[in-house]
């Protein structure tokens, strides 16, 4: 509820603090006092339009501070986590305009955007007035206003339960219809680079150890080489070997072979072919020992161009061609098993749309007695106040397929006809603002339990009402405030008298300054205000009887 008002420098108010309290608040005062502007000050603070005009003559701002005591509200709660604001059980608005026109918004002393208050300010006030009406008359709100008024909780869960299921499967299947749509356009491709790389099996790592192999041969053929070369040069037609031999054979053959001047080469000759041989073999053992094989060489290099051929050919790595190979299989494999789980997806979409349609079909039944119920006490409600020719209904048409969803099948919207033989329309096709507001307040008393503003404002309702149609308002906004704190500006005695508090709004001047000015009355007071109200300027002791007569009947009514 709203717990505090605090108006400063506002237009003719200079300071106003109001503490309305629960239940019924009652705004009332002479006419041209200036009761609009508390309403208007409360407009301000929940986003209305600014304008420098506002701000009191001679002051460089205005402020209006309002606080709101809303407890645990989980819609509001939710509200605030979406502007950005930390959800609290005390809710305190402020706006600032200065004279320039300038204005700043604050939501618990955070500074936020003139939509915030907005978008806040509707959530927590609903305003019905002569020229001026925020709330009921939003058709988006009638069909979850008929499920709290029917209490259909429980059937509206079961649909959005459903909904959910069937929404789910229906997601998989399209999910699964374009994997085996592309993979079919897909499918001569996608068999030739199986073929491929099945047939090149590639692994990981192998890139890697082709690469090493085939640097180490290629150091292999450059050692063979040198030892082919050495052996050559050491084993071939006029080689060493064969200059040693020769001359081993000269030096034998020569009658001199026995000089003891010649045994000396001739022993020196011996070793150095001894010698010459060893190295062979040391050469020969290397040779064998480097393992270069040609055929090994081509081998490698062969597979490992085919690798990196197919890796820049598929756009990837070669240690990503087996992940690749993979991914293929597993396609093809979608399009050989997508068609049974294909089958099995759309029975089981076919089995979840029948389970929504079967519980929105129980939904839209139970709305369809909740709103007959609705339209007996809401024209219930319209006789006393003097609206027996309006008719109500709960208009109900099934939406197409393609918008059904979690809250059922149906579109929901309050219509009305004022006059015998006219056609139902939207609420707001009640030309007098009187009577609409009249109506709206036939409605919020109806729904007075399940809607869920914490604040209901009506302004002057009851213009151009007396005797019987007053009193029936009174009765109503009384009734209506135990379940929300409403405020009603109201020039009627009938009305007023059933306040739970009394305001009382009054211009005062001194010498060329004139201001507004609000004050709270006691019992005392409200007595001589509603004498006022019943009989005008001058109070006489009848109208404060009758004015006695008034509280004292409201209070047994109370009772």
């Amino acid at each position: 509820m709203l717990s505090h008002l605090s108006i400063q420098n506002l237009v003719l108010i200079e300071k106003a603090e109001i503490h309305p309290g629960g239940g019924l608040c009652v705004l009332s005062g002479e006419t041209g006092a200036g009761k609009s502007i508390l309403l208007d000050a409360l407009g301000l603070a929940l986003g209305g339009r600014s304008e420098a005009r506002l701000v009191r003559k001679g002051a460089e701002k205005a402020q209006v501070a309002a606080t709101f005591e809303i407890g645990t509200h989980d819609g509001i709660a939710a509200l605030m986590e979406e502007l950005g604001l930390e959800p609290a059980e005390e809710i305190i608005i402020r706006r600032q305009l200065t004279a320039d026109g300038k204005s700043k918004a604050f939501i618990n002393d955070e500074p936020v955007s003139v939509k915030a208050l907005k978008d806040l300010g509707e959530a927590l006030v609903e305003i019905h007035g002569q020229h001026q009406q925020r709330g009921l008359l939003d058709s988006a709100q009638h069909l979850a206003l008929l499920d709290a008024y029917g209490q259909l909780s429980k059937e509206r869960a079961k649909v959005a339960e459903a909904h959910a299921a069937w929404k789910a499967v229906e997601r998989s299947l399209s999910e699964l219809l374009e994997t085996l749509n592309q993979a079919a356009r897909e499918r001569e491709y996608l068999e030739h680079m199986q073929q491929e790389l099945a047939s090149l099996s590639p692994e990981a790592g192998e890139e890697e150890r082709l690469a090493e192999a085939r640097t180490r041969m290629m150091q292999s053929e450059k050692m063979a080489q040198t030892i082919d070369d050495a052996l050559a040069a050491l084993t071939q037609p006029r080689s060493i070997s064969e200059a040693l031999r020769s001359a081993e054979r000269v030096l034998t053959r020569s009658t001199l072979a026995e000089a003891p001047k010649f045994s000396t080469a001739l022993a020196a000759l011996d070793k150095a072919g001894i010698e010459l041989q060893e190295a062979i073999s040391q050469l020969e053992a290397l040779g064998t020992e480097c393992g270069y094989d040609q055929g090994e060489l081509e081998r490698s290099e062969e597979r490992l161009f085919a690798l990196r051929a197919a890796a820049r050919k598929y756009q990837c790595s070669v240690d990503e061609l087996p992940t690749r190979l993979a991914d293929v299989n597993a396609r093809l494999g979608a399009l050989n098993t997508g068609e049974k789980n294909r089958a099995q997806l759309e029975k089981d979409l076919a089995i979840t749309r029948e389970a929504y349609v079967q519980a929105a079909t129980a939904l839209r039944k139970a709305r369809e007695k909740a709103g007959g119920r609705l339209e007996e006490s809401v024209l219930k409600e319209l006789k006393p106040l003097k609206m027996e020719a309006t008719r109500f209904r709960v208009a109900m048409t099934p939406k197409d397929e393609a918008q059904w969803g979690a809250n059922g099948m149906d579109a929901v919207r309050f219509e009305v006809a004022t006059n015998k033989g006219s056609d139902f329309g939207a609420l707001a096709a009640i030309a007098s603002g009187g009577e609409l507001s009249r109506f709206m307040l036939a409605l919020a008393v109806v729904l007075g339990e399940v809607d869920a503003t914490p604040v209901l404002i009506f302004d002057e309702i009851d213009t151009g009402t007396g005797g019987a149609v007053a009193d029936a308002i009174g009765k109503r906004l009384e009734r209506l405030g135990q379940h929300a704190q409403v405020l009603v500006v109201t020039h009627q005695p009938q009305v007023a008298a059933r306040g739970r508090t009394h305001f009382f709004i009054e211009k005062k001047s001194k010498g060329e300054t004139t201001t507004t000015q609000v004050r709270a009355l006691d019992d005392a007071g409200r007595r001589e205000e509603l004498a006022r109200m019943l009989s005008g300027a001058a109070i006489t002791e009848e109208a404060r009887k009758a004015a006695d007569r008034l509280m004292e009947d409201t209070r047994v009514n109370a009772a």
